[in-house]
This record gives structure tokens, C-alpha cells and sequence, in this order.
């Protein structure tokens, strides 16, 4: 009988008939000195070539960290290049060269081309996600995703625009609609996901970060109107000149701008790490296998504030470990309930194939993503 993979357990093991509820968790076995020189050599050469290495230090990035996130016992691979990279950010930034110039010397050619970059942009996102799928395999078995322009413009632009409008009240569903859109359109070989998360416990996780939201921008902006007060007071008392009664007003205006950063940034790690929870614990693999995530809201949101304060302290030396930190604890954090014999399923899978060929990497594997 299977037994559950012990987090820290990277090593090949033997597979059985999964027992009920029995939840293969995946591990990360990268370390943070470790990814530290691959991290400086990418930020060296990104800098010597002016930016233009930096599509090769992404596949260099994600081959560590794909490789080091491991599920019964083995790795995930990346298999893009970094020309591939380069050649869809080429694509983007051309693009938006052509619309700056358009809309300084031909204003209505730029805001034509900047409606039709509307309607540009889910092609890219449904692309670019094809694409990381594509480029992704599992025990030599590769990863795809069959999304169309239509389900993103709906997921990555309607959604955002609502959530916005109606000051993230309706993020909830905007979230559905996202997960779906990717959930829905991935698949294993030839064997599909599902995910279909209620919307009724997406708006229960929300209800925690819309508080903390809400009572933040209260408190901050009393604190904002009592400095505001207080300086006008004592410009009153001391007689200060205009000048100053001006910079004194606009540092609190700055103070308060970053609280409301802070505050923002806050809710959206809460709110990102219990949609996580509820998204991913509604997913099925094949109508059969169950995925979960049950990440600590509290102890997300302490590592990644943790990580940005760490970071900005050592002005940017301990990135690598950061990323490392947050990379391990979210995978021992996420799991598959298999349903029945593991190594039966796999070895079904690795027989089926995968419909995505490796020569379409060399005819039109594009990344458009950032």
C-alpha cells in the first residue's frame, strides 16, 4: 500500500494502490546558496547584455526550480529556450514601440492600436499559458493547455475590470473565472483537469482580507487626518512659511500613500493564499485524482512580507533565499488524493503519450509572457 510521501523524501520509491484519502504532497529539495549562483550569474549577464540575457535566465530559473519541485519522487521539467523567450518579448516590445511613435505623431492610428492591444492581449495570455504547459513535463510526459482567446478576454479582462468597478466586490467571481478558464483547458497527456471552485467559499475567504482592507484604509486615513491637523497647528504656532507647511503636507501624503500600499499588499496576499486553498482543493485530475492546498493564510502572508523586508535589508542579496523559502513551504502545502493504483496510472499515461510534440517547440513555441 502506498504511503504518503514525506515532504522532505526526494528519492524514488516504489507505487501501490493509493489508500482513501491518501495525499501525495510534493516537496521542494532546492536550497538557498545553492540557487544563489544561479541567481547572480543571470543578474550579471542580464546587466553586461542590457537586458537581453534575461530570457535565458528565466529558462535557467525555472529548470532549478521546476527540477527541485518533486512529486513521488520525481521532478518536474522546463523545456523551453531562451530563444523562444526572447523572440516573444521581441514580438510584445515591438508592439508597443510602434504604438508610443503611432501615438505621438498619428494619435489615432496609437488609439487604434491601442484598442486592437485590448483585444491582443487574451490571444497573448491564452499563448503564453499554452505555451508554459507545453514547455512543462512530468516523468517525460508534457503538460498542454487547449484555451482559447475568448475564455481569457473573459477570465483576464472582464473579470478585472468588474473586480475594479465595484471596488472587489465581485473579485470572487472574477477569481471563478480565472481558475476555470486555466483549470478547465489543462491537461496531462491526454487526460484533463477540472476546476470548478464555489463561489459561495470564495466569497468566505474574501470576507478576511476586505476587512483587514477596509479597517486599514480607516485607520490610515485618521492617522493622515490628525498629522494633516497637527501640522497645521503647529504652522499656526510657529508661524511656518508656506514652503514648509507645503513639504511637511506632502510627506504625510507619501506616509500615507505607502500605508495604503502596505494595507493593499496585505489584503491581496491573505485574499491570494485563501483562493489558492478553495481553487486548487476543487480541482480534479482525470474526474478522479483530487488536488488540495491548505496554506496557512497567516503564515503565507508572515513569509512573504518577511521575504520583502529580508530582501530589501540586504538590497537584494537574499532573493535567492526568499524565493527558496516560499517555493518549499507551498509545495509541502499542496497534494493529490490518488484514487487507486499510482503506478497504474502513470504508466497508463506515460503509454497514452502526450499529443504535443516536441517540434512544435521549434515551429511556433513562442513565450509572450513577462
Amino acid at each position: 500500500m502506498a504511503e504518503s510521501l514525506p515532504a522532505q523524501n526526494a528519492g524514488e520509491r516504489s507505487f501501490g494502490r493509493a489508500a482513501e484519502g491518501d495525499i501525495q504532497r510534493l516537496s521542494f529539495t532546492g536550497s538557498g546558496s545553492e540557487y544563489f549562483g544561479i541567481w547572480i550569474v543571470n543578474i550579471l549577464l542580464t546587466i553586461i547584455t542590457l537586458g537581453i540575457y534575461s530570457a535565458w535566465a528565466k529558462v535557467r530559473r525555472n529548470r532549478y526550480f521546476y527540477g527541485n519541485t518533486i512529486l513521488l519522487g520525481r521532478g518536474f521539467e522546463y523545456h523551453a529556450s531562451g530563444g523562444q523567450i526572447l523572440i516573444g518579448r521581441l514580438i510584445v516590445f515591438a508592439y508597443l514601440v510602434l504604438y508610443n511613435i503611432m501615438l505621438t505623431f498619428v494619435p489615432l492610428v496609437g488609439i487604434g492600436l491601442g484598442v486592437l492591444m485590448l483585444f491582443f492581449v487574451p490571444w497573448l495570455v491564452a499563448r503564453g499559458l499554452r505555451f508554459s504547459a507545453r514547455v512543462t513535463s512530468y516523468r517525460n510526459v508534457r503538460f498542454d493547455f487547449v484555451g482559447g482567446a475568448g475564455g481569457a478576454f473573459l477570465a483576464f479582462i472582464i473579470g478585472p475590470v468588474l473586480a475594479a468597478l465595484t471596488l472587489g466586490i465581485l473579485a470572487p467571481l472574477a477569481s471563478r473565472w480565472s481558475y476555470r478558464y486555466v483549470g478547465n483547458n489543462l491537461r496531462y497527456g491526454q487526460k484533463p483537469f477540472s476546476t470548478d471552485p464555489p463561489l459561495g467559499r470564495l466569497y468566505r475567504t474574501w470576507v478576511a482580507p476586505a476587512a483587514v482592507l477596509v479597517l486599514g484604509m480607516l485607520i490610515g486615513g485618521f492617522f493622515v487626518f490628525l498629522g494633516v491637523a497637527l501640522v497645521n497647528a503647529v504652522a499656526e504656532g510657529a508661524e511656518l512659511s508656506s514652503q514648509a507647511l507645503q513639504g511637511f503636507t506632502g510627506l504625510l501624503l507619501v506616509l500615507g500613500y505607502l500605508l495604503l500600499f502596505a494595507i493593499f499588499g496585505l489584503a491581496a496576499l491573505i485574499y491570494r493564499a485563501g483562493v489558492r486553498n478553495v481553487a486548487w482543493s476543487a480541482t480534479s485530475f482525470d474526474g478522479r485524482h483530487r488536488l488540495l492546498s491548505d496554506l496557512s493564510r497567516l503564515r503565507y502572508t508572515w513569509i512573504a512580507v518577511s521575504n520583502l523586508i529580508v530582501t530589501l535589508v540586504t538590497l537584494g542579496l537574499m532573493r535567492p533565499w526568499a524565493a527558496v523559502r516560499m517555493a518549499r513551504y507551498v509545495n509541502e502545502h499542496t497534494g493529490v488524493r490518488f484514487e487507486g493504483d499510482v503506478g497504474e496510472l502513470l504508466s497508463q499515461i506515460a503509454q497514452e503519450g502526450s499529443a504535443v510534440g516536441a517540434e512544435f517547440m521549434d515551429i511556433e513555441g513562442f513565450d509572450f509572457g513577462f
